[in-house]
């Protein structure tokens, strides 16, 4: 099960390393503000519509920053866009909890949002490019499963804060603990350095133009697009608002919500493992119909089926497994699909292109679930993301083992 990893060098593992504690890091920030949103309702007063926009303003930013830093990437090099990208987000996670009302907070969760989007526009070329194709999909996803490690440190976090500190207090406590994956900076500036085909392609003068992405490599450019929108549509439109929907509509405590998250954050990590082991068993494309399909149905399942609160709970691990695995396969086939000199372009532009369509599903859910139920509308936008993703796999090309070149 871990060849692969035995089969990496020093200065791979080294890379695997930075980049799933980058992944890591960056979840931990991310997921905070889906724990402090109840809290925000309650005391600004704000709407779900509002707190949805503070989720999207993140999330189209990010978009920006994703593709900026793709394009950097390409330029400046892999680790060292990484470096920059962890301290950016980590400071502006921190600056959060210092605002005082929606407009402030606003503003800021936009500029973390850049280097939230920036960092996994580094790190995923970062370790695709350092892994062999036989063994892409298990180390890329492997890193990928980081983000339910990150998400299960913010949400044990957010039990502990909004258990000994008043919510008033608690929340603020959350965004300043957000400048923790700042440390990270110094261990790839010792320890990572760029990958041997990008130092390549730098020698030889292998510059295509950022804008090759949309001349004669566009149908590869839209065709990753389209499949990163359905998958984070869906992805965002679950998680962003589920703390509330556990809250307000199953009517559980605190530690309640938190039990139940276990056990998706569980499903999750298990999903994006087993997703990293079947992208490079079976393939890019079945991975992504398996996942696609299972996340549909169990989204549906889960908000809207009327069961009991055990049954809730099981159903919770499935959720997490097909909802996060899915994003297992997405790294190594936008890293195989393009070539070196603009991997990064491309892959930062298709995934946060997704992410920033993506991103207003959480403002639309929360508006939505102003007319109807909150489950509904989750349920809704869930549905519309994963048939996304399943045309968008009909056609996709197989890329399974292909191994990079310089040019």
């Amino acid at each position: 099960m871990l060849d692969w990893y035995r089969r990496m060098g020093a200065a791979e593992r080294r890379t695997f390393w930075a980049c799933f504690g980058g992944w890591a890091l960056d979840a931990f920030d991310v997921q905070i503000y889906s724990f402090v949103v109840p809290a925000l309702i309650a005391l600004w007063h704000i709407s779900k519509g509002q707190a949805g926009l503070l989720a999207t303003s993140a999330l189209v930013i990010s978009a920006f920053g994703g593709w900026i830093a793709g394009i950097l990437a390409d330029r400046i090099g892999r680790a060292r866009l990484l470096m920059i990208m962890v301290a950016w987000f980590a400071f502006f996670t921190f600056v959060s909890g210092f605002t005082n009302t929606f407009e402030q907070l606003l503003v800021v969760r936009g500029l973390q949002g850049f280097g939230f989007g920036g960092e996994w526009a580094a790190g995923s070329v970062l370790i695709g490019e350092v892994i062999r194709g036989a063994d892409r999909g298990k180390a890329v996803g492997t890193v990928q499963s980081a983000w339910a490690i990150g998400w299960g440190a913010a949400a044990i976090l957010a039990t502990v804060m909004f258990q000994i500190l008043p919510q008033e207090i608690a929340w603020r406590a959350l965004f300043f603990a957000g400048i923790l994956p700042a440390l990270l900076v110094f261990y790839i500036r010792a320890f990572v350095p760029e990958p041997g085909i990008f130092r390549e392609a730098i020698q030889a003068g292998e510059q295509r133009g950022t804008l090759a992405i949309f001349t004669d490599l566009l149908p590869t450019t839209l065709l990753g697009a389209v499949l990163t929108t359905g998958a984070q549509g869906g992805y965002y439109a679950i998680t962003t608002f589920l703390p509330t929907f556990l809250r307000d509509e199953r009517h559980l405590t605190v530690l309640g919500t938190g039990g139940y998250l276990a056990v998706i954050i569980t499903g999750s990590w298990c999903g994006y493992l087993a997703s990293a082991y079947l992208s490079d068993g079976i393939g890019r494309r079945k991975n992504f119909f398996i996942f696609a399909i299972g996340s549909l149905l169990i989204a549906i399942a889960y908000t809207q089926a009327n069961i009991s609160d055990a049954l809730m709970l099981a159903l919770g691990f499935p959720l997490g497994f097909f909802a996060s695995g899915i994003f297992s396969g997405l790294g190594p086939v936008l890293t195989e699909l393009f070539p070196t000199s603009v991997r990064g372009a491309g892959q930062g532009f298709c995934y946060n292109f997704g992410r920033g369509i993506g991103a207003f599903f959480p403002t639309l859910v929360g508006f939505l679930s102003e007319r109807a139920t909150l489950g509904v509308a989750i349920g809704i936008f869930a549905a519309i993301s994963y048939a996304i993703v399943i045309l968008a796999a009909l056609v996709l090309p197989e890329t399974r083992g292909r191994e990079l070149k310089a040019n």
